[in-house]
This record gives C-alpha cells, structure tokens and sequence, in this order.
C-alpha cells in the first residue's frame, strides 16, 4: 500500500472528519481510507448504473436477450 500525506488542510475540515470518525468508532486515518474508497469507487459506480439503465433499454427495445454461454461452449467443445 502507499502512504499519502495531505497537507494544508483547514482546521475545520480535520475537526469534521475527525468527529465523524469518533461517531463511527473509528480513527481518522480509518475515516479517511473510507472517504477515499469511496470517492475513487464513486465514478466505477456510476458507470455500472449508466450500463444497467443502458441494458433495461436494450430489454425494452428488443426483449431479454437468451444466454449465449451454451452455444459457445459447445462450439468451444468440437473444435
């Protein structure tokens, strides 16, 4: 893992997190792992979002497609 350190920070903003971790149970250095898990995580999400809205579409469009995982595995298998 890396280590990150952060400086410059307005005191109210370490306040903050640091009685939001309290809150929690947890350090602030547990705190901010969360904090930066989660903003790094947010855009991945967003994205699987776009592509589950992206696949209702497709199912209203044109019906559930079958599951092709059958067909390719006996091609796959008499090759």
């Amino acid at each position: 893992m890396t280590e990150v350190r952060v400086r410059n920070l307005e005191e109210w903003v370490v306040h903050s997190l640091r009685a939001r971790a309290k809150g929690k149970g947890r350090s602030l250095e547990a705190e901010l792992r969360e904090v930066l898990l989660a903003e790094a995580m947010r855009s991945r999400l967003e994205f699987a979002q776009r592509a589950k809205e992206r696949l209702h579409q497709l199912n209203d469009q044109y019906g559930v497609m079958s599951d092709s995982t059958p067909f390719i595995r006996e091609l796959r298998d008499n090759i």
